[in-house]
C-alpha cells in the first residue's frame, strides 16, 4: 500500500514516504483497534483504516506540517469517514418478500457480550471518546484535540455514553 502511495506522490518523488511508512508502523494496531471499535467489526475497520491512510498518505509531507500531531489527524479522519459511510449506507432496503433463512455469517467471540452491544448501541461520536478515553487511555484533551470538539464535549459525551453503558448493562445483569 505505500508504494503505492509513494508512486501517486503529487511532486512525483517520496518525500517523507520512510517517515509514512515508520508512522504506519507504530500507528497500525492502535489505529485497528479503534477502527473495530468504530465499525463494529475487524473487516470494516481494516478497510476504514486503508482508506484513510491512503489518503493521508498521499499528502503526508502536508498533513504533518499543518496537522502537528498526525495520530490524532488520522483518528479524526477516521471517525469523520466513518460517519460518512454510515450516512451513506443508512438509509432502508425494502423488498418483495421476506427471506426465509437468514444469511449464514461469521459470528466474532465477543459479538455476544453484553458491554460489546452496549457499547456498539451508543451514537458514533459517544463511542469514539468512550473507546478513546478507556481503550486506548488518552486524556480528555487528546480526545478534543482527535476529534475536534472542545474539552466539554468529550466530558458531556463521555456522561451520556457511561449513563447508557450502565442503563444497558444493569438491565442485562438483572436478565431484562
Amino acid at each position: 500500500m505505500i508504494e503505492i502511495i509513494a508512486e501517486r506522490d503529487l511532486q512525483g518523488e517520496n518525500v517523507g514516504m520512510d517517515e509514512f511508512a515508520d508512522f504506519v508502523a507504530g500507528a497500525m494496531p492502535g489505529l485497528l483497534r479503534y477502527g473495530h471499535a468504530l465499525t463494529g467489526n475487524p473487516h470494516d475497520a481494516a478497510d476504514l483504516v486503508q482508506g484513510v491512510l491512503e489518503k493521508i498518505g498521499s499528502r503526508w509531507s502536508s498533513v504533518v506540517r499543518k496537522a502537528g500531531d498526525p495520530l490524532a489527524y488520522t483518528r479524526r479522519s477516521m471517525a469523520n469517514a466513518h460517519v460518512s459511510r454510515w450516512r451513506r449506507t443508512r438509509r432502508e432496503n425494502l423488498v418483495a418478500e421476506i427471506p426465509e433463512a437468514p444469511a449464514d455469517r461469521v459470528r466474532y467471540a465477543f459479538e455476544d457480550e453484553p458491554l460489546w452491544q452496549a457499547l456498539r448501541s451508543l451514537p458514533a461520536k459517544q463511542r469514539a471518546v468512550v473507546v478513546l478515553r478507556y481503550y486506548e487511555g488518552l486524556s480528555e484533551a487528546e480526545i478534543a484535540h482527535t476529534l475536534g470538539v472542545s474539552a466539554g464535549t468529550v466530558k458531556s459525551q463521555a456522561s451520556k455514553a457511561m449513563g447508557t453503558l450502565r442503563t444497558r448493562l444493569g438491565a442485562s445483569a438483572e436478565g431484562r
